[in-house]
């Protein structure tokens, strides 16, 4: 790794950590509104849900502007895993009723969906470190597209759960699109392309 790609690493490492440090001190002065649990458990949902999308956005910044951040994607990758790690804990800690976890599973379908984009990313997690790359070959690669249903799932368990403000949710989703879209578009393109050449 070269000086500036050092640099680099380091302003994405520590940049990816202020969203955590600014909602522990928030927490801390008591400045997350009137119900701190219910904020902080949405709010490291909402990084989470970032994370993922700037994850997704590397390759097309690398396709359409040249600009080399994928060797980045990883890291990235394992902080949208670590806010959703988060999101899970303070769910559990400050909204969850134990006693009745399963039947918050079948009465709030959007739970599930969350459960569901979570347990996803927990395998890309797992199978990030290259010794797992080399260790599952193509099928590390088939495994990782997993990443655009975690998203889908994500964007979905917003927005079921925001009921009445919807913007929000929506607009992450129109992002979403069209990152997804970016990639068929690729796909489609690439065989004809390559057709010509070998004609």
């Amino acid at each position: 790794m070269n000086w500036n790609a050092r640099w680099i690493w380091h302003i994405l490492f520590w940049g990816a950590l202020a969203p955590l440090v600014v909602l522990i001190a928030q927490l801390l002065s008591r400045d997350l509104g009137p119900d701190p649990g219910k904020t902080l458990t949405e709010e490291l949902g909402r990084w989470g849900l970032i994370f993922l999308l700037l994850t997704l956005t590397l390759s097309p910044l690398k396709r359409f502007l040249n600009i080399p951040l994928l060797r980045y994607r990883r890291m990235i990758g394992l902080y949208a895993f670590f806010y959703a790690c988060l999101h899970v804990t303070a769910y559990l800690l400050f909204l969850a009723d134990f006693q009745a976890l399963w039947e918050d599973l079948l009465k709030r379908p959007y739970i599930m969906v969350g459960a569901a984009a979570f347990l996803i990313l927990l395998a890309l997690a797992v199978t990030s470190p290259r010794s797992m790359v080399r260790r599952l070959g193509k099928r590390w690669r088939t495994l990782h597209k997993g990443v655009y249903a975690a998203g889908i799932l994500v964007v979905v368990h917003f927005l079921w759960q925001a009921r009445a403000d919807l913007g929000e949710p929506i607009a992450y989703g129109a992002v979403l699109a069209v990152l997804l879209l970016s990639r068929v578009k690729r796909r489609t393109v690439l065989p004809a392309s390559s057709s010509s050449r070998n004609a």
